[in-house]
């Protein structure tokens, strides 16, 4: 079929989210409009080298980065769905850049702005909006226990290496534990609040658009990896939100989103306590399965996920 955009969607990567990269790859590759899109499959392997479709590009990293580049060259439009480091971390958009390409998401400085969560914190601080109380680690050594704490490295995604500690004796294998993922590592306050997502979306004509705010329900304890994949936790959407409170959300997930400069995309997470919302992270590019949160917020709120995506190529291309 001639005439259709063809897209590149990029799954894989070289981190702890590479499975739940190809999720989102291969779910975004089977919702594209077959009419209106040519999807072309792209995977970065764990060891560094792409592959096009099954079929794997050149002998080394290097050489098969040459030969994605050749790929890449034929497409419209890139669609880069790796999470976490050498990815969502402004990797990918810094060599869309260079190559001239247009792409979804955010530019290399949001990316690493938003994937280094003390980095994230500063700016939000400056925008307004408050985050927790904590410190950033390089190592286990020497921390001191100050009641229940959350431990968690700074560049990783889908909550990996995150752990709630309630007791002084277990600091020690939490902060080890994440520092297998990272050499910096973040120890703060437990916040007490109801968790709630806003996700904002670019609109191609301009402006942002945010869908209904979404509540993770957890039975207790920690939205920790096991439960955000495990089914356990429980999607509200909309929350139950005051029109107040769901303004102070919105209104905050925007200055971050603005104050970061991100584009096309971004899932913004709060904490909402009795004295207004807390933020706790920033995703500019969260899960995009069909059954991950964003695409739930949006169809909350009329929008399909085909239909989604499809405002998403848009705002990138123009």
């Amino acid at each position: 079929m001639s005439g259709r955009t063809r897209v590149a969607v990029v799954g894989g990567g070289q981190n702890c989210e590479h499975d739940v990269s190809l999720a989102s790859a291969a779910s975004v590759r089977a919702a594209l409009d077959p009419a209106v899109y040519e999807p072309v499959a792209l995977t970065i392997g764990r060891d560094g080298r792409w592959l096009d479709g099954d079929e794997p590009l050149g002998l080394s990293p290097a050489m098969s980065l040459a030969a994605a580049l050749q790929v890449l060259a034929t497409c419209d439009v890139v669609l880069p769905l790796v999470h976490g480091p050498r990815g969502e971390d402004g990797a990918l958009a810094a060599l869309c850049d260079l190559a001239g390409l247009p792409y979804v998401g955010s530019p290399l400085r949001a990316g690493a702005l938003a994937m280094d969560k003390h980095a994230t914190k500063l700016v939000a601080e400056s925008a307004g909006v408050r985050t927790a109380r904590g410190r950033l680690v390089t190592s286990a050594a020497g921390v001191v226990f100050d009641g229940p704490v959350v431990v968690k490295p700074v560049a990783a995604g889908s909550s990996f290496g995150v752990a709630l500690v309630e007791r002084e004796e277990d600091l020690g294998d939490a902060l080890l534990a994440a520092l297998e993922l990272d050499d910096r590592v973040l120890v703060e306050e437990v916040v007490a609040g109801r968790e709630i997502d806003v996700a904002v979306l670019d609109e191609p004509g301009g402006g942002h658009r945010t869908g209904p705010p979404l509540e993770i329900v957890v039975g207790g304890g920690l939205f920790d990896t096991t439960t955000k994949y495990d089914g356990s936790a429980t999607f509200v959407i909309p929350a139950r939100l005051t029109d107040t409170e769901t303004k102070a959300l919105t209104d905050a997930a925007l200055r971050v989103y603005e104050a970061l400069g991100c584009r096309g995309l971004a899932r913004v997470d709060f904490f909402l306590t009795a004295d207004g919302p807390v933020l706790n992270e920033v995703n500019t590019m969260p899960g995009m399965t069909a059954a991950s949160q964003v695409p739930k917020m949006f169809a909350a709120d009329g929008l399909t996920y085909p239909e989604l995506l499809d405002l998403l190529v848009l705002a990138a291309r123009r």
